[in-house]
């Protein structure tokens, strides 16, 4: 069924062969080139200055209701493959822009072109506009309530199209994670990827929807099953409760190489239900949307779980929900950090880590109470990127340590939380 968005006849000239475009809701028009899925979708226009990885972007569920501009010109040279992706069966970023054409890929790990990947997963691509105005533009003015439209014939409803922009409320406030989070707990199998020899172990994962109602988890499709005792806990390893609020899979893949033993549950899980699975000690996860919106059921989990001084190590959205429970406060940020060159600066003893971001709030660092301590800063802006509880094993960080940009700089900080579990 055709999109309504893109059935009627053009309403405002646009460039001969033009097959997609980018209306904002200030009445803003740029057309392009569109590829991947045909239709239109809506979301907040960011960008992202990272020059390789725009797989494990556009699968990141924290791109969930967000537009990505690919600063990097070339996108999509090395094409995709099954072991790029980030998540699997839920909403990442609804769309993408580029400068230049995609081209064919030349990778020897490609499987699909970046066009053929986006179509099938059902999102759009839009080449051929100037993604440095544009970015300038966010900049400026702050990322856009846009919508992104793929029609092959050229044919679109452009003021449908703006008042649909217009009419969609934005990030702030918006709870996404009951959008992307998993449907039921998990026993989580699989280490890290080598290059030549694949994950460390077969990646189930994302595969496993069995709740654990007896001592047998199934893993649906493969007629293989993990032997877990009561509380899905094997052997040797301290048993991290993973809270999924749209989480990337390479986070619970380093929590295992760390040494950990990992059990992903839903974002709305109660606090009675996790500490029923007995943790060492509970992983807060990333997620798109508004960390206060999301708070309103996860922090008084995270609350409990401080109360009773569980350990805690949370990342991105998991890390701005640490940081309410322990009393500090949220803001949307003006263009927001996301990319894989950001330099934050440890404050314990002055090292910098290149790290990978992708996040629209931040822990206002002005908001800290007492016995909340900054750990880490960017030295793009001063904005708080880590904290420490006092007195509390609890710390979290606002970057993506499992993104491994530095490349290694910040696994340091699986490494820590495991060795704090006992």
């Amino acid at each position: 069924m055709a999109d309504p968005a893109t059935t009627h006849a053009p309403q405002i000239p646009q460039p001969k062969g033009a097959t997609g475009v980018l209306v904002l809701a200030d009445g803003s028009v740029a057309w392009g080139k569109g590829f991947g899925a045909v239709g239109s979708a809506v979301g907040e226009v960011c960008f992202n200055t990272a020059m390789t990885g725009y797989q494990e972007v556009m699968t990141d569920p924290s791109y969930a209701g967000q537009i990505v501009t690919f600063t990097f010109p070339h996108i999509g040279n090395v094409g995709t493959n099954a072991e790029d992706m980030e998540s699997h069966d839920v909403p990442g970023a609804v769309g993408c822009i580029v400068r230049e054409d995609v081209t064919a890929p030349s990778n020897f790990r490609s499987e699909a072109t970046f066009g053929e990947w986006l179509e099938k997963h059902g999102k759009i691509g839009l080449a051929g506009l100037d993604t440095r105005a544009l970015t300038r533009r966010i900049r400026l003015s702050g990322a856009p309530n846009s919508v992104i439209a793929h029609d092959p014939a050229g044919l679109f409803n452009i003021p449908a199209l703006i008042a649909r922009a217009q009419g969609w409320p934005g990030l702030e406030g918006m709870d996404l994670a009951k959008l992307v989070t998993r449907k039921g707990d998990e026993g989580w199998e699989g280490g890290v990827w080598t290059l030549g020899q694949g994950y460390e172990a077969e990646d189930k994962g994302h595969n496993t929807q069995a709740p654990f109602a007896s001592s047998e988890v199934e893993m649906p499709g493969d007629g293989v099953s993990t032997s877990l005792d009561t509380n899905g806990v094997g052997s040797g390893r301290p048993h991290v409760v993973a809270i999924d609020y749209g989480a990337k899979d390479n986070i619970f893949r380093n929590l295992v190489k760390a040494g950990a033993q990992v059990t992903v549950v839903p974002a709305e899980t109660p606090l009675d239900a996790i500490l029923a699975m007995e943790p060492a000690g509970v992983f807060l996860s990333n997620g798109p949307g508004d960390p206060a919106a999301t708070g309103t059921y996860a922090v008084p989990v995270i609350a409990g779980l401080l109360e009773r001084d569980v350990p805690i190590f949370g990342i991105c959205l998991g890390h701005q929900m640490l940081g309410l429970a322990a009393g500090a406060k949220t803001a949307k940020m003006h263009q927001g950090h996301r990319g894989a060159n950001h330099p934050v600066k440890r404050l314990e003893d002055g090292v910098v880590e290149i790290t990978s971001m992708n996040h629209g709030f931040a822990v206002d660092n002005t908001t800290l109470p007492e016995g909340v301590t900054e750990t880490h800063v960017s030295l793009f802006d001063g904005s708080n990127c880590g904290i420490a509880i006092t007195g509390k094993r609890a710390f979290g960080v606002q970057y993506h340590p499992e993104a491994s940009p530095g490349p290694m700089d910040s696994f340091y900080l699986f490494e820590r939380f495991v060795g704090m579990l006992g």
